[in-house]
């Protein structure tokens, strides 16, 4: 009689785990295509639902691959791709693997910088100093972000001449990153 106890139990003790382990797997493959901002390179990520082959292919907006790679995979990949020297407009990133085909659109816009802008940290606490040299009237744009991407001061200003400005933030920990783009869409980034 105890050995048929026991027998049962391991009977149910084997057929919770199964159950338990077929519920932890996912049914289909993710991906995500990210960029990464102030800089020309998107990352996909892939998470996979069993190991195997995977390719890679990235498309122009007439169709045309202009970019293909096949990698074996355990769990996933994160694969940097970077765009410089692409032309601006409408890619699509697809990812083949045994589940099937995923594909996601990113919109590419070369990033233009201006050599006529400086940002440089003060020495009080949560300070900072933007400058634009400039001969001619321009519109600019600015936008800071803080370290988690979160947009914390936006304006624009018509620049004559030499603009500076000290910007204050009484939170500054971290790093933060400035976007100075003028009205021909050419676009400065610089990290604190």
């Amino acid at each position: 009689m105890k050995t048929k106890s026991i027998f049962f139990a391991a009977i149910m003790v084997a057929g919770v785990a199964v159950s338990a382990v077929a519920k932890e797997v996912p049914s289909e493959a993710a991906m995500a295509v990210v960029s990464v901002k102030g800089s020309e390179v998107v990352k996909v990520i892939y998470k996979g639902v069993t190991a195997g082959k995977v390719k890679v292919n990235v498309y122009n907006a007439a169709s045309k691959v202009v970019f293909s790679e096949s990698r074996s995979t355990v769990e996933g990949f994160i694969l940097p791709l970077n765009f410089t020297g692409l032309d601006a407009g409408q890619y699509t990133v697809e990812i083949i693997d045994a589940v099937g085909v995923k594909s996601e659109k990113i919109q590419y816009q070369p990033t233009v910088a201006t050599t006529n802008v400086h940002v440089s940290k003060l020495n009080a606490e949560g300070k900072f100093l933007l400058s634009v040299a400039k001969n001619t009237d321009e519109n600019i744009s600015v936008k800071i972000y803080d370290e988690n991407n979160n947009l914390v001061h936006s304006s624009a200003k018509k620049v004559a001449g030499d603009f500076a400005q000290v910007f204050t933030f009484s939170n500054f920990s971290g790093a933060y990153t400035v976007e100075v783009t003028n009205e021909r869409g050419q676009t400065t980034v610089v990290n604190l």
